[in-house]
């Protein structure tokens, strides 16, 4: 076996042990992160980790693109160390089933919606790589086709099946898949789990982050805090977004590919927007 392939096959089983872990709940799991997890000082996992504890047991948060409910999911170790409650949405069927409702089936104060948002209830077109389940391919599902067909130009989808020895169909068909998913709106949401207050709105959209937070009527909804990516976003959409939040009083800063947006950041949170504030 070459290194690439046992590189890989260690990659897997860590992936498979570490899910297992948290999915049963298991003392090693919440000593590790209770314990001995120091996240990067000043960093985005910093100041979930302050945020959530200066909240703790008292913590709410809808979770918008949620996946398999692990893998680069920056909030996952927070909802299972301090005992978040909340709703996460994955509109995407297998994923849902298979993943997170099985990661979180313990977690009691903690709703896995097989649904996306939208603006009214129903059922919308989403788009998807038509060839591979793998959570890289899952991860780039998307409301929009050209984000879609973007990730086959750019050679993310390449890269990707390079890595895992897939191959791409000569078929454009076969290469971009599409299935109709549930959508809810937030008054529904709202509503259905009789929801008073928002700690955090994460958000994980593939570029549909803008109409995500336009959905959700922020001045309305009014979440405390709003973290989404932005590297999906064009510049026009981004600056877009950027001011209607800041005219919505919320204080904004750049982690990398994330944008944290916060309401009157508390003392202890201030420092989080010196170096990063935009």
């Amino acid at each position: 076996m070459s290194s690439r392939s046992l590189k890989s096959a260690f990659k897997s089983y860590w992936k498979q042990l570490r899910f297992n872990l948290s999915a049963s709940d298991s003392p090693l799991f919440q000593f590790y992160y209770r314990n001995l997890y120091t996240p990067k000082k000043g960093s985005l996992a910093d100041f979930l980790s302050q945020y959530s504890l200066s909240k703790t047991g008292n913590f709410f948060v809808i979770q918008i693109g949620a996946n398999d409910g692990i893998t680069n999911d920056p909030i996952h170790k927070f909802i299972k160390r301090d005992g978040w409650k909340g709703v996460l949405l994955e509109p995407q069927p297998d994923v849902f089933k298979n993943e997170l409702s099985k990661i979180y089936h313990k977690n009691k104060g903690i709703h896995p919606i097989c649904a996306a948002i939208g603006r009214e209830d129903g059922f919308q077109k989403l788009y998807k790589i038509g060839f591979c389940n793998m959570r890289w391919a899952t991860g780039l599902a998307s409301f929009s086709l050209e984000k879609i067909q973007l990730a086959f130009k750019n050679g993310v989808v390449e890269k990707n099946c390079k890595k895992f020895g897939i191959a791409i169909p000569a078929s454009p068909d076969a290469q971009i898949g599409f299935e109709n998913v549930a959508v809810i709106s937030p008054e529904t949401l709202i509503k259905n789990y009789s929801i008073s207050k928002i700690d955090l709105l994460q958000i994980d959209a593939e570029g549909y982050d803008l109409e995500v937070i336009r959905i959700f009527e922020i001045p309305k909804t009014n979440p405390q805090a709003i973290i989404f990516e932005n590297e999906n976003l064009n510049s026009e959409d981004l600056n877009t977004c950027y001011e209607f939040l800041k005219a919505n009083d919320y204080s904004l800063a750049k982690f990398g590919r994330d944008t944290l947006a916060l309401k009157n950041p508390t003392n202890q949170l201030k420092g989080f927007f010196t170096e990063n504030r935009l």
